[in-house]
């Protein structure tokens, strides 16, 4: 049975928000450096299965990866921009109330 470790780990509270994400990203470093011991629960192996089956199903219904990249890069594109005009149009508005 797993030791009970304190959470957060000590000093961890202290570091910044740039380091608190280098430990965490370390951290996953280096647990899939040896991904045979991480388990993967059975319904994710069943998801994989059902999709997997579906493809074998409908072949012409897959996409390329570049052309759902595209897709995926476009979605985040916009939102970004629509992200930047609330947050412009914030300022704007904040501006036009203290008048």
């Amino acid at each position: 049975m797993a030791r009970p470790l304190p959470l957060p780990p000590p000093g961890f509270e202290d570091l910044s928000m740039e380091e608190k994400l280098d430990y965490v990203q370390s951290l996953w470093d280096h647990v899939s450096a040896r991904p045979d011991p991480v388990p993967v629960p059975d319904w994710h192996k069943r998801i994989v299965d059902d999709r997997l089956a579906a493809h074998r199903a409908d072949p012409e219904a897959a996409r390329p990866w570049e052309e759902v990249r595209e897709r995926l890069q476009e979605k985040i594109r916009s939102r970004s921009r629509r992200a930047a005009a609330l947050i412009s149009g914030a300022g704007t508005e904040l501006r036009e109330s203290s008048r």
